[in-house]
């Protein structure tokens, strides 16, 4: 029997919004998902390079990664516990 397919990334679009409001829109949303949950959040918020993975750091959720997309990135963020 096979394992289930993981399940598609929470998106979360910040594009177009200035800090602190991708970090306000991850938080509100990690507080609520289960263990494990997956987000990709998309910004272009230059300052966003830095406050994503430092907020994952300070709240201890896992940083998977940053990706450079047309416009602005997509960062990668796992909840964890």
């Amino acid at each position: 029997m096979s394992e289930p397919a993981p399940a598609a990334p929470v998106v979360i679009d910040t594009l177009g919004m200035a800090c602190p409001i991708p970090i306000i829109r991850l938080a509100k949303a990690v507080e609520t998902a289960e263990a494990g949950t997956i987000f990709e959040i998309l910004s272009d918020d230059e300052g966003s390079k830095v406050d994503i993975p430092v907020w994952c750091r300070m709240r201890h959720h896992e940083f998977l990664g940053r990706a450079d997309r047309e416009r602005g990135w997509s960062f990668t963020v796992r909840k964890v516990g």
